[in-house]
């Protein structure tokens, strides 16, 4: 195991510990700290490339977790899961979803634009990649100093 990855996998056990110790300590309820132990699990999986793991983790999440907010990073997640697996139309839905609780959630607005842009290249779609603009839009509103490479393609979109 090289330098960096014993320093990587420190600071992962390091955080970890913490994580529970921080869990323990704060005044939350029950529910809330399931939620928060199942969407670690779901992100350490998710990681790992562990995605049916990952999946039923954010799941169980969904199930204690009360807060919107937390509730659509969690969402979020699954559509990540999803996109990665190659299985676009779920991404979006679970992205749609986390951005109906989150609408500030950026990086929801930006994989949406990427997956438009990705139809539209693909099927030479005029509409899909007009509905891609105005998600990076939306997201570079946001985040001004974000999405470069999407801020200059919309600069040469015409």
């Amino acid at each position: 195991m090289s330098r960096s990855q014993k320093n990587d996998n420190f600071i992962d056990k390091t955080f970890t510990i913490l994580a529970d110790v921080l869990v323990k300590l704060l005044p939350t309820s029950q529910n809330a700290k399931k939620a928060f132990s199942y969407y670690r699990e779901g992100m350490a999986a998710q990681a790992e490339g562990e995605y049916a793991q990952a999946l039923e983790s954010y799941y169980h999440a969904l199930e204690f977790e009360e807060d919107v907010i937390d509730r659509s990073y969690i969402i979020y997640n699954i559509g990540l899961i999803y996109a990665s697996n190659g299985e676009d139309e779920q991404a979006l839905e679970y992205y749609h979803q986390a951005l109906e609780l989150n609408p500030r959630l950026v990086q929801a607005l930006n994989n949406i634009a990427v997956i438009y842009h990705k139809q539209g290249m693909t099927y030479q779609d005029e509409q899909l990649l007009q509905k891609a603009a105005a998600y990076w839009r939306k997201a570079i509103q946001l985040a001004p100093g974000q999405y470069l490479e999407a801020q200059n393609w919309l600069k040469n979109m015409v």
